[in-house]
């Protein structure tokens, strides 16, 4: 097949600089405040054939350049022809080298090669005049000539306002819940100048003076506007639920929301005999397909940036939603950039460690050596950019410029942070993992791990706390959540720690609360991994339930159940602040499906899964989750469990026992 092919890795890293130049906030716009990786500007693309006869071929490409055909004849003889791009070729036999050289200032220089036996595939090679014999990077979005790699193939709905209000002097749209959209404008007179007014939240819309999003169209040539038929205009693309128009004087035009997105297929199927559960699932599944564009975002409205912590947990709730790789690999690649590494990603330290961490847990999930293989050398890199950040004892700590992150909560953050700690340990043993697959030495880091994790019990474990102290310097013995979840996460502590953290931290009401699904995700997960199953259900239909309660039709960045009328919208010291459609929000499709239906690979790739679904949980259950290249449906009802798993490898694990699960064979069992 065809492809259109480019430098590896250029493609992600033009993307993700579009995508992180897109925000916008009250009439300004606001690129991301860090180091940002650029793609090659010029590049040359190779193939050598060996022609028994004669054969055509074209060359499209995005750019400046040529075309040489470098032909080595029977004597020897070298002939070398240069040809403009979109002109027929025509070339052989013999050895034939094709070289094409583009380059692109403004864009993404990649070429299209069109022939029966010369075209462009993943067997071509790449070089930007420093790295040479690259393999090419490519996508299976981009196989036709009339393609542009640098315009995504989006999917695309006309959505009408499901409702509108006269509120004063003005029209209320709602248009249900959140959709990336732009805004089309038809006026069916003659032109009026309007406002539109955009909220995630109906309070939001109707505040016409300081909403996040508002935009004032005075003539048809306002900056902004894109005329796509005589009277129709549309707006830039913007995230919201609500338009508001303010002074609308007459009926003289119509809105629409032209929506873009992305069609990832429906994998995931989940129905139970508790409603509210089932509403959880389906606004959960909703708020991660609205967050899964090009790359897995944080949230769409406000900063709409890909973010290295939000992605991590993207990854582990894409494996029960519609389970896509090639979203995984465009994140990664687009967060990590090109070489020499130079900042931590999106400025934080925690967040260079997911990425280092989130390697094996792409390996795991795909089985994919390849691609681990092809970015290994920027695992390496940024790793020894890490560990140029630790002291005597093995701690990282940040330096002038880094943001030591974790969650929004109050750490005691002087020196090195306990849970950053953890979260360098959990990279070095995942950079092993990795290095083991690849069949390299993994000595050095052995012993950096070995050492950290003896360190961070002597100098954090504080017996009397019964838990890990964030801090040894500063004397406070502060105590929060966060490590002690790592550290049971991770699998740093004996059945007697865990119980103590259990008991003194996790369970202790002294300890200030988790608001953040973000966190709220690894603190359950931490609940279920110790067995507490009954515990992480009530959680999730309380938390997450709470905001269903709120109205919620997506879920949120944050959420304070005592956090009650405009305040339960503010966020970094603005009223609108907050994002109600938020990737880390979509936690219960994972924590659902991992731990209380039981669903997990436990080889590279789903060769080997099993299913160890929580019965007592469930009245009746009906659902079916993405199983490697294929899937297996659970149907509980009236005490009888029915499993079906259409790929091999699987086992289901009730209690004590253990039943194989043949491929397209229904196994059933009496609870």
């Amino acid at each position: 097949m065809n492809y259109w092919i480019w430098f590896p890795g250029d493609f992600e890293i033009y993307h993700i600089m579009k995508q992180n130049f897109s925000r916008e906030e009250r009439g300004f716009d606001w690129p991301a405040y860090w180091y940002t990786s650029n793609w090659n500007h010029n590049v040359g693309f190779n193939r050598t054939y060996q022609l028994t006869e004669k054969t055509n071929f074209i060359v499209s490409a995005k750019g400046k350049g040529h075309v040489a055909i470098k032909t080595t004849g029977t004597d020897g003889a070298e002939l070398v022809e240069k040809y403009p791009f979109e002109k027929v070729i025509t070339c052989g036999p013999g050895k034939v080298k094709v070289e094409v050289i583009v380059c692109h200032l403004e864009g993404l220089p990649s070429i299209f090669v069109s022939g029966d036996t010369i075209y462009s595939d993943g067997t071509w090679a790449a070089s930007n005049y420093i790295e040479h014999n690259q393999l090419v990077g490519l996508s299976t979005l981009f196989t036709k000539s009339e393609q542009d790699p640098m315009n995504f193939p989006y999917s695309h709905e006309i959505r009408e306002p499901s409702k509108i209000e006269k509120i004063k002097d003005g029209l209320l749209l709602d248009f249900d819940y959140d959709i990336t959209a732009k805004t089309e404008i038809t006026y069916l007179e003659s032109f009026e100048s309007i406002t539109l007014c955009y909220g995630e939240s109906r309070t939001e819309a109707l505040d016409v003076n300081d909403c996040y999003l508002k935009q004032e169209i005075k003539t048809s040539h306002d900056t902004g506007l894109e005329q796509i038929a005589e009277n129709t205009f549309v707006t830039r693309l913007r995230a919201f639920r609500y338009i508001y128009i303010p002074n609308v004087k007459s009926n003289s035009f119509t809105i629409k929301a032209n929506r873009q997105y992305i069609n990832f297929g429906k994998v995931s199927r989940f129905k139970s005999s508790d409603k509210q559960l089932n509403q959880i699932w389906k606004i959960a599944d909703r708020t991660f397909r609205t967050c899964s564009d090009i790359f897995f975002l944080d949230g769409v409205k406000r900063d709409k940036w890909v973010w290295s912590g939000d992605a991590y947990q993207s990854y582990f709730i894409n494996q029960y939603s519609f389970l896509n790789k090639e979203i995984v690999e465009r994140t990664i690649l687009g967060l990590r950039g090109s070489d020499p590494f130079q900042q931590h990603l999106n400025t934080i330290i925690d967040y260079s460690l997911y990425w280092l961490i989130s390697i094996e847990e792409y390996y795991k999930t795909f089985g994919d050596l390849k691609f681990v293989e092809k970015i290994y050398s920027k695992v390496d890199s940024l790793l020894k950019y890490c560990n140029m950040q630790t002291d005597e004892q093995g701690f990282i700590y940040g330096k002038k410029g880094d943001w030591v992150y974790i969650d929004w909560a109050e750490f005691d953050i002087t020196g090195p942070l306990c849970a950053e700690q953890m979260l360098l340990a959990r990279a070095y043993q995942s950079v092993i993992n990795i290095r083991k697959a690849l069949k390299k030495s993994t000595n050095d880091l052995e012993e950096k791990l070995e050492k950290l994790i003896s360190n961070i019990h002597a100098y954090y474990w504080d017996d009397e706390k019964g838990g890990f102290i964030d801090s040894y310097v500063s004397g406070r013995r502060n105590v929060t959540k966060h490590a002690n979840i790592f550290a049971i996460l991770f699998d740093f502590v004996d059945e007697e720690k865990i119980a103590a953290i259990k008991n003194n931290v996790l369970l202790n009401p002294v300890i200030k609360e988790i608001h953040t699904p973000y966190f709220k995700f690894w603190e359950l997960e931490v609940m279920a991994k110790i067995g507490e199953y009954s515990y992480v259900m009530d959680q999730i239909k309380s938390y997450w339930g709470g905001m269903l309660d709120e109205g919620a039709t997506t879920f949120w960045e944050y959420y304070d159940p005592n956090e009650k009328g405009i305040e339960k919208y503010s966020m970094y010291g603005d009223k609108y602040g907050k994002s109600l459609c938020h990737a880390w929000g979509a936690s219960p499709i994972y924590l659902l499906g991992r731990y209380l239906i039981g669903l997990q690979s436990t080889a590279p790739g789903y060769e080997t899964f099993e299913v160890a679904l929580q019965v007592q949980l469930f009245d009746e259950l009906s659902c079916t989750l993405p199983v490697g290249e294929g899937e297996v449906a659970i149907e509980l009802q009236k005490g009888q469990l029915k499993v079906l798993a259409d790929v091999s490898g699987g086992i289901l694990r009730l209690a004590n026992r253990t039943i194989p699960l043949l491929k397209g064979k229904e196994l059933t069992i009496n609870i």
